[in-house]
This record gives C-alpha cells, sequence and structure tokens, in this order.
C-alpha cells in the first residue's frame, strides 16, 4: 500500500515536471510498475500518442489548443485520448477533410509513422484527390458538405509549385521536346513514374515566366 504523503508528494513532483514516464513515478511512489499504473488510471492521468505512449501527465496540467492537443518538450497528448481517436477527432470536425500531409501538420507526426493506421479508423472515408488521398467523415451528410468544401478550396487556391526534383525533370522534358504541349510533357513524366500532372508544370512554366514559349498546342508528343 502506497503511503498517502507519499502520493501526494509524487502528484506534486508530476505537477511541477509536468510529464514523467512510468519509471520516474515507480521511483518517486517507491512502488512497483503495475501499482503505478493502478494509480494512473486512479488519476485519469493522459498517455502521450508518441514516444511510444511512455510519457504521462495529469488532467489539469494539459494547456489544450482549439483541436484538443497539447505539445510539451517533445512529447504530445490529446484531449481525445489515442492517435487513431485524435485523428478521427481532427477529419471529423474539418470542414474540407484533411489529406495525411494536414494531418500530419496538426499532430506533429511524420505521416509515415501512421498512415497504415489511417486505414483502419472506423468512421472516416476515404478518397482520392488531385492525386492525394483525403480523409473525410463516413456520415454521409458530412461527408458531401467537406467534399464540396474541398472542391471549392481548391478551385479557388493557386497550383502549388512542384518540388525541386520535379522541376528538373518538367525542365529537362521542356529542354527536350521545345514543341510539344505542356499536356504531353506531364504524361510523359508520368508514364516515367514522376507523378506530375497538368497544373504543376503549367505553375512551373508560370513562376519562370516561360507560358509563351511552351506552346500548349502541338502535334509532337514525343
Amino acid at each position: 500500500m502506497i503511503d498517502p504523503q507519499r502520493e501526494a508528494q509524487t502528484l506534486k513532483a508530476l505537477r511541477g515536471r509536468r510529464i514523467m514516464t512510468v519509471g520516474q513515478l515507480a521511483e518517486e511512489l517507491d512502488c512497483s510498475i503495475p501499482t503505478v499504473r493502478n494509480r494512473l488510471r486512479s488519476w485519469e492521468a493522459l498517455t502521450s500518442y508518441n514516444r511510444n505512449g511512455r510519457y504521462y501527465a495529469l488532467p489539469d496540467v494539459a494547456k489544450f489548443d482549439e483541436n484538443g492537443l497539447w505539445k510539451y518538450k517533445g512529447v504530445f497528448f490529446s484531449r481525445y485520448g489515442t492517435l487513431k481517436e485524435t485523428v478521427r477527432h481532427l477529419v471529423r470536425s474539418s470542414r474540407p477533410g484533411l489529406d495525411a500531409r494536414q494531418i500530419a501538420r496538426l499532430v506533429g507526426l511524420p505521416a509515415r509513422s501512421f498512415m497504415a493506421q489511417l486505414k483502419k479508423i472506423a468512421g472516416l472515408r476515404r478518397e482520392k484527390h488531385e492525386r492525394r488521398f483525403v480523409y473525410y467523415s463516413d456520415e454521409e451528410d458530412v461527408y458531401r458538405s467537406q467534399r464540396a468544401r474541398r472542391v471549392e478550396e481548391s478551385e479557388k487556391k493557386p497550383a502549388e509549385l512542384p518540388s525541386d526534383t520535379e522541376a528538373i525533370f518538367i525542365l529537362v522534358d521542356r529542354i527536350k521536346h521545345p514543341d510539344s504541349s505542356l499536356e504531353q510533357c506531364a504524361r510523359r513524366l508520368r508514364r516515367r513514374g514522376r507523378g506530375v500532372d497538368i497544373s504543376a508544370v503549367r505553375a512551373l512554366m508560370a513562376h519562370h515566366g516561360l507560358e509563351k514559349k511552351t506552346p500548349e498546342t502541338s502535334s509532337s508528343g514525343r
């Protein structure tokens, strides 16, 4: 049995340090790991959704932002508990849905670290939009609203410039095939596995002021 005074001192230490591991708490309480876990449940402690869930914090210490997230010294906590529940909430409360890159930016983790989990989250549906998978709520009314909003926003925003690597491939192709159209350029690059669409080619040409030098109509497709 844990001495009440020692438990009070441990809670004070946890509040002061903001976050602690099970091992650190076991040392403070002078007890076993299972006993610490029981105490964490009774304290309704938060578990970090990164760092393998190693860190804990008290609910009254967390300073959640508008998305229900709290990040402290590289350790991330969510009002919604697990990463899955957090992603579900973020997607379903987003007006245009979210793609993996947008989710990654919000939760502060690389997309590759949770992409596999996204396929298994109940309550979401996935759809491709402009070469990216976008996640929406699976509630029909919410889905329709989110999808319409994403299409509307896509039509308003300027085309994104391609990456530096993609830009090199585009410019090399334009040098090799100066008389072909931009659509033909994009098709050639896609056939080579470069994943470049026509909007990226147009954006790059416009960025460098080359639109008039690359005619859109031409009989040459090679």
